[in-house]
């Protein structure tokens, strides 16, 4: 059942859709133009109008951008491989694991394509690095405990 307008023009403010007091204002929204609408392509040469050489002709439009291609992903591994080959620093055992997961990682971009070809390198080189001086610390503690035993021993006489 629907009801006929109210009279006197009295419309129900809910029905009315809300006015957004915020909402620019175009002061020439219903103006006309005292200027007849342009004919054809407002870009367009005019006529008789010959392109300079080494130019494209009227009317060409340049090709358009390419569309955005996300770069490809990091290798994971690279990233891990690296961080443990810093890591090493501190806790020395870490050093050869990383330099090894560089190698893997390495491997792996070049077949998938993948980003962390230097990461991958940083691994290798900073494990690798880490580890030659880790042995040659042991080497180091353990020529060092062989000198400490046998002097030791020589100098010790009744």
């Amino acid at each position: 059942m629907s009801y006929p307008p109210p009279p006197g023009g009295w419309q129900d403010p809910q029905s009315a859709p809300p006015v957004d007091p915020y909402a620019p204002v175009d002061p020439y929204a219903g103006a006309k133009s005292p200027y007849p609408p342009p004919a054809g392509d407002p870009y367009a040469a005019p006529a008789g109008y010959a392109a300079p050489a080494g130019y494209p002709p009227p009317g060409a439009y340049p090709p358009p951008y390419p569309g955005y291609a996300p770069a490809s992903r990091t290798n994971t591994l690279a990233i891990v491989a690296l961080v443990l080959a810093l890591v090493g620093f501190t806790s020395c055992i870490t050093a050869p694991i990383g330099a090894i997961m560089g190698h893997v990682a390495r491997k792996q971009i070049r077949e998938t394509g993948e980003q962390g070809e230097g990461m991958a390198k940083a691994a290798i080189i900073v494990g690798w690095i880490l580890t030659a001086l880790l042995v040659a610390l042991i080497i180091f503690y353990v020529v060092m405990i062989v000198i400490a035993i046998n002097s030791d021993s020589s100098s010790s006489s009744y």
